[in-house]
């Protein structure tokens, strides 16, 4: 697929220093772009790195400029660059109909223009919306709605009453509305909770692979609006994720916590049941929530605890061994071991000091 580089400029909302009728071809790094390629820089060190590339033409922001390249100057280059990306590489359309070896309920309502794949498997009373996609070996349980433009890549499984906005995109491998962990004791045993909920995902979700999202006990687990969720992602049942959320590779959520819109959980972190986490909020990789963290706030450690106070504490525990140097060198000076607190073991002031 081919642009001139005006095309891209009028796409981009941008506009082209030096030849606007140069032919771009393909999109790529600049370390491996040839003649005819597109490429972007964000800073004046990329753009350097692209002057002394083959690549014919560069995306760059409002204040780089060049003697030798082609540029399409854009108020944001890394935005332009998704989309440029694209244009290029645009999504595959998937032909509407019904691959043989598919099983579809009697009573399920699929639409004309959408694509069943091979072993795909659709259950009694769901309704598969226009244009949605189901690449193969997918299982869409009893009484499921997938909304228009929805594509789940192999061997995604939802279960009953599962609910799918507009443009959701789920990956290989992930599990949506299994039960939730939910037992209680009793006389020794634990004994399961029914979980009769189910789970609600806004439009223009994207969801990694791998990824469990537990349904609801009673009500539902939601996933709000617009929220990209990594691989290998735990979400508890009766979860709240808000809108715009960015959820990253293996962090967990228990249930019945509350996320706010715009909320970031970086890898591997960790939230508690039954928290409330505020809009905005962000907490750092490999964090354990045991709080409610407010709006805007930046959390970390293991149990977290506010960045700055946080900060602070790991700065006193690297000047830690020079004080307890400096002890040991003030109870050689006083010729005796200095008189430890039996409660907290931390040396006595002497009396003499």
């Amino acid at each position: 697929m081919s642009f001139t580089a005006a095309e891209i400029a009028q796409h981009l909302q941008g506009e082209v220093l030096g030849d606007s009728g140069v032919v771009l071809k393909n999109f790529a790094p600049a370390d491996h772009a040839q003649p005819g390629d597109l490429t972007f820089a964000e800073n004046a060190d990329y753009l350097a790195r692209a002057e002394q590339s083959a690549a014919t033409a560069v995306i760059v922001g409002t204040a780089l400029t060049s003697k030798i390249k082609v540029l399409i100057r854009v108020s944001n280059a890394r935005v332009a660059f998704a989309k440029a990306l694209a244009l290029f590489f645009p999504e595959p359309v998937f032909p509407p109909g019904v691959h043989p070896s598919a099983v579809i309920a009697g009573d399920a309502q699929v639409d004309s223009t959408a694509h069943i794949g091979p072993h795909c498997v659709v259950g009694s009373r769901s309704r598969i919306g226009p244009r949605v996609a189901l690449i193969s070996g997918v299982c869409v349980a009893d009484g499921c709605l997938l909304g228009e433009g929805a594509v789940l890549f192999p061997n995604v499984t939802l279960y009953p009453r599962t609910i799918l906005g507009q443009r959701v995109r789920i990956h290989s491998g992930t599990v949506i509305g299994s039960d939730g962990f939910g037992y209680v004791q009793d006389a020794g045993i634990h004994l399961k909770v029914p979980q009769i909920g189910n789970v609600e995902i806004g439009d223009d979700v994207e969801i990694g692979a791998n990824v469990t999202i537990d349904r609801g006990a009673l009500g539902p687990t939601v996933i709000g609006k617009g929220t990209k969720i990594d691989n290998l992602v735990q979400i508890g049942h009766n979860v709240q994720v808000g809108e715009h959320c960015l959820l990253i590779a293996q962090a967990a959520v228990a249930g019945s916590t509350k996320l706010g819109n715009y909320v970031v959980l970086a890898g591997q972190a960790g939230i508690a049941g039954h928290l409330v986490l505020g809009n905005r909020a962000v907490v750092a990789a490999r964090a354990g929530v045991m709080h409610n963290i407010p709006e805007g706030e930046t959390w970390f450690g293991a149990p977290a605890q506010p960045d700055r106070e946080g900060k602070r504490q790991v700065i006193a525990l690297r000047q830690l061994p020079e004080l307890l140097r400096r002890v040991a060198q003030l109870e050689r000076q006083l010729g005796e071991k200095t008189p430890k607190d039996p409660k907290t073991q931390i040396p006595k002031q002497p009396d003499n000091v």
